[in-house]
């Protein structure tokens, strides 16, 4: 069985796709270590990201997230037991929702545009695990 949590943040200033860019191969090389895969999906200064990895590694990446002060509004979605890795295949994927090749893309679908704010998905977290799915598969 695996771990796997699911927040939503803003971001304190925005970011420019060049510092995305750096965030990613950041996170990227620290995760691997960590041995943590998911996936990292950023809007319009927000972002929501999924962890998955062996639970206590999760939860002490999770802690250092919510010190990091790139990060206000951090808000957990979920936290579940899986029986596998939904992202195996990545040590963090990621897709700038703002981007227009995502509207381009195959399935593109109106639930695409939804704010990754905590109030849209605090209420029904099978909302993020959708939004994620949904990417997985058009990676």
């Amino acid at each position: 069985m695996m771990f796997c949590l699911v927040y939503a943040s803003s971001a304190t200033r925005p970011f420019s796709p060049a510092q995305l860019t750096d965030l990613l191969a950041s996170c990227h090389a620290h995760n691997s270590q960590l041995g943590i895969t998911g996936m990292l999906l950023y809007k319009n200064g927000n972002f929501m990201q999924a962890l998955e990895g062996e639970e206590q590694a999760v939860l002490n990446l999770y802690a250092k997230i919510f010190q990091d002060e790139r990060h206000s509004g951090i808000l957990t979605l979920l936290q579940t037991t899986i029986p596998a890795r939904q992202f195996p295949d990545w040590s963090m994927g990621f897709r700038d929702l703002n981007s227009p090749e995502v509207r381009s893309l195959l399935g593109y679908n109106e639930f695409l545009n939804m704010p990754l704010t905590g109030a849209e998905f605090s209420s029904d977290p099978t909302y993020c695990q959708r939004l994620l799915t949904i990417f997985k598969k058009m990676m």
